[in-house]
């Protein structure tokens, strides 16, 4: 089999997004679709409109995690007297209070991870709109370190959770979600629909394009 031959073959399989069963695609268009024999998903080259759509939920996420770091994720009502804490404020508190372990936990899974994975997301987006050469090996490494600690940023949502299902004492004590904690899950719930929009195929795509 000639090299051209055996490229073109192997550009006519794609794995299920789904079960990652190996499929073989109908027809020869590069967004060509078919249904996965294994579990009936639909299986395309290339995941469809994969920039846009990353884009679009990485500036949503990036627009939402402004409010969710200035409005307070949860407010504790003790004794008649109510106390508003954001992200940052909370994290700052446990560190006060010798809670430090606690607190780093809390400010880099809440405050550092998402950051990270909005910076991380934005430069694998401009790099294969440019068709960048550089490090495919890494930049695909990076992608799948984004995919996979995506659902960790949801610490302080069920810290949340938790609180104000279990500390209700009347008048004593009461805890309550703030509005900063749906702002914060929404950035949580964009970026883990980002990364799982992103194709990591399409950094390859481009430096082989550039590499023509």
């Amino acid at each position: 089999m000639t090299p051209s031959a055996a490229t073109s073959s192997i550009e006519d399989l794609a794995s299920c997004h789904d079960c990652g069963f190996v499929v073989t695609l109908a027809g020869g268009a590069h967004h060509a679709a078919t249904h996965c024999p294994r579990c009936r998903a639909a299986v395309h080259r290339r995941k469809p409109d994969s920039l846009n759509r990353t884009w679009a939920l990485v500036i949503t996420a990036a627009m939402l995690y402004i409010p969710a770091n200035l409005f307070p994720v949860m407010t504790v009502i003790s004794l008649g007297k109510a106390q508003a804490d954001t992200i940052l404020s909370g994290a700052i508190y446990l560190l006060v209070h010798g809670m430090w372990p606690l607190a780093l936990i809390v400010f880099f899974a809440s405050v550092v991870v998402p950051l990270l994975k909005l910076f991380a997301l934005t430069f694998l987006l401009i790099s294969v709109q440019k068709g960048s050469r550089w490090r495919p090996v890494e930049r695909t490494k990076l992608y799948h370190v984004v995919e996979a600690v995506g659902r960790w940023s949801m610490t302080d949502i069920y810290v949340v959770t938790i609180l104000v299902a279990l500390v209700s004492l009347g008048n004593l004590a009461t805890i309550e979600a703030g509005v900063g904690a749906i702002y914060f899950a929404g950035v949580v719930v964009a970026t883990m629909l980002a990364a799982e929009s992103f194709d990591p195929r399409l950094i390859w795509d481009r430096a082989r394009e550039s590499n023509g």
